[in-house]
């Protein structure tokens, strides 16, 4: 989808990218080979040349951090579907929401595994930042409003500037309300643990409390277990909102689209 999309382009928004989608430029390709366009003078037109010939760059480079301030933050999960092998799924549990509250869990998905950080355990600013640092993608449910503040307000620099795909404004977006277990329920994602699925945000701050004060790991195990499954479901549920996204926005997008094909290719040998 980010090769379909003409929004990080100075002057274009939702309204003129629709245009040129109905004209027939239906990426970037599409929008290099034609020698004019109606409603762009050829001097508008040379210069956005040049700007998608950059973007083309820093995508095939996989700069994901150029998009970061070139695509609005609504618009970031256009990127998904390239970099979605690199992208990183959080979530962070904490002592509460109180200026002095502290992280007490954090969560890491690489869509293969997954790696816990515990206060007081294993949890190490430096380690997690490196650990961060590797991704080209974070993908968070309410993560810009919660978890990414959070973090950088309490560790500076910690969280760098790759673009974010926050899945609960992405959910809202075509109708889909309520927290994150609400979500999982309406989409048919069902927890493993039976008392794992019972549990909510506010229960998560009440197992650590309930840890520290009696020193059972039981309970800790319960709140991992409680986070490991929030990161991984975050997976399933991006597969599934961005499909939808991209069917809303684009409803003749299809996968088999030979460009789309060809540039998915070419970016996975660069991965490799």
């Amino acid at each position: 989808m980010i090769m379909n999309s003409f929004l990080f382009l100075q002057g274009i928004g939702r309204r003129g990218e629709s245009k040129l989608w109905n004209k027939g430029i239906r990426n970037w390709d599409d929008f290099l080979r034609a020698k004019s366009i109606a409603g762009i003078s050829s001097a508008r037109k040379a210069y956005y040349d040049r700007k998608i010939i950059e973007a083309r760059k820093n995508l095939f480079s996989l700069n994901s951090s150029y998009f970061y301030d070139k695509l609005p933050a609504s618009e970031q999960w256009r990127l998904y579907e390239f970099f979605k092998e690199d992208a990183v799924f959080l979530d962070i549990e904490t002592t509460g929401l109180s200026d002095n509250a502290q992280v007490t869990v954090v969560g890491l998905f690489d869509g293969i595994d997954t790696k816990t950080m515990i206060r007081n355990i294993n949890f190490d600013e430096g380690i997690l930042k490196n650990e961060i640092l590797k991704y080209k993608l974070v993908v968070t449910f309410n993560g810009a409003s919660f978890d990414i503040p959070f973090l950088s307000k309490r560790y500076q620099n910690l969280v760098p500037r790759i673009p974010h795909f926050d899945l609960r404004f992405a959910c809202s977006r075509i109708g889909l309300k309520g927290g994150l277990k609400t979500i999982e329920r309406k989409l048919g994602i069902e927890r493993q643990n039976n008392i794992v699925r019972e549990l909510r945000g506010g229960d998560a701050i009440e197992l650590w409390k309930t840890f520290k004060v009696t020193g059972d790991s039981y309970y800790l195990k319960l709140l991992i277990e409680y986070n490991e499954e929030d990161i991984i479901n975050l997976k399933l549920i991006a597969n599934r909102i961005y499909e939808i996204l991209k069917k809303n926005l684009m409803p003749d997008c299809v996968e088999n689209d030979s460009y789309l094909n060809n540039s998915l290719s070419a970016r996975n040998m660069i991965n490799d």
